[in-house]
């Protein structure tokens, strides 16, 4: 395992092309759900700065981030960053969602081609900008069929209003499904999922991950540090989220993995968070995992991982200390 000392330069990023497009974005995404519940408009815009200033030029958020109902919280904070700087929009990938509830319509949430096209015309009103680069479906919507999705989708990308489209918390064949329908109408379809990936939640190498390498779509995983349980959650002084009733009994739950993958860490003397985001960017499919920093300091953090070199023999220790499925499906339960 090697690693470089931080303090990174935008000449140093390793960019990844966005699944099968040419599109290229920065192998770590800034997440940007704590910005206005849990950090201050100045500091997410400090975040913002620095983040773009080491090369992170893939910025990741949603219409429902915010904790305040149907206002777009976190969508106005970014986009009061876009504006106070004209030069940022043309630097960076700028990637919002759009499915949670907006108001108390009928017709305020999921993917009806109503609440799509006026969900884009909002986000984009909060983001102070004429154009999504990516625009995401925030869950599956069992009730819309999909030539709505795609005939709502296909006219913002005809006006200019967004470039391409993704998903989130899909399942393998609901991306199979969409890509296969979207083909026959012509158009480019998903192009990026966002799932629940990390060392200890890797379900979605059964279906997900294989749908996603067969259509080309980029795999971008969010909670990539398990909501803290591996930032070194053992190491660490009792507060915050660490002090939570949820998160001590995940504590106790996985205790004798958290011992022996805190241990690795520190004969590889790298951080466990550090470690768990350089796994996730050896994985194959996956573009950029999500990091969703509530100061400069976790951004810095963060920005470390890229610099780390897992080698086999590591990579098969973290295999024993936190097992997948067992491979992608059937081979993982079957023969």
């Amino acid at each position: 395992m090697t690693g470089r000392a931080a303090g990174r330069r935008v000449t140093d990023m390793d960019y990844r092309h966005l699944g099968r497009t040419g599109l290229k974005v920065s192998p770590l995404c800034l997440g940007t759900m704590n910005f206005g519940p849990e950090t201050t408009e100045a500091d997410a815009h400090r975040i913002l700065d620095e983040a773009l200033d080491a090369g992170v030029n893939f910025i990741d958020t949603a219409n429902v981030y915010g904790r305040v109902a149907g206002e777009g919280v976190t969508e106005q904070i970014v986009g009061r960053w876009l504006d106070a700087d004209k030069s940022r929009r043309g630097r960076v990938v700028l990637a919002t969602k759009v499915y949670g509830k907006m108001g108390e319509g009928p017709n305020d949430q999921k993917l009806s081609a109503y609440h799509i096209r006026r969900a884009c015309e909002d986000s984009l009103r909060r983001l102070k900008t004429d154009h999504i680069d990516l625009y995401q479906m925030h869950h599956i919507d069992r009730a819309t069929p999909w030539d709505e999705i795609w005939q709502a989708m296909e006219r913002l990308v005809q006006d200019g209003s967004v470039v391409y489209v993704g998903s989130s918390n899909f399942a393998g064949w609901n991306i199979a499904q969409a890509n296969t329908i979207a083909a026959q109408r012509q158009f480019l379809g998903l192009v990026s999922e966002q799932s629940l990936y990390n060392l200890n939640a890797r379900m979605i190498e059964l279906e997900v991950l294989p749908a996603c390498r067969a259509f080309g779509v980029g795999m971008i995983p969010w909670s990539p540090l398990g909501g803290g349980l591996l930032g070194g959650v053992l190491q660490k002084a009792e507060g915050g989220r660490r002090a939570s009733e949820t998160m001590q009994k995940n504590i106790e739950k996985y205790r004798p993995q958290l011992e022996r993958y805190e241990a690795l860490c520190r004969d590889l003397g790298h951080e466990p968070a550090d470690v768990a985001l350089a796994w996730l960017l050896h994985q194959d499919g996956v573009t950029a995992p999500i990091v969703g920093p509530r100061t400069s300091e976790q951004l810095a953090g963060a920005l470390r991982a890229l610099d780390l070199t897992l080698d086999e023999a590591t990579l098969r220790t973290l295999d024993e200390i936190w097992p997948g499925p067992g491979g992608q499906a059937p081979e993982a339960y079957a023969w």
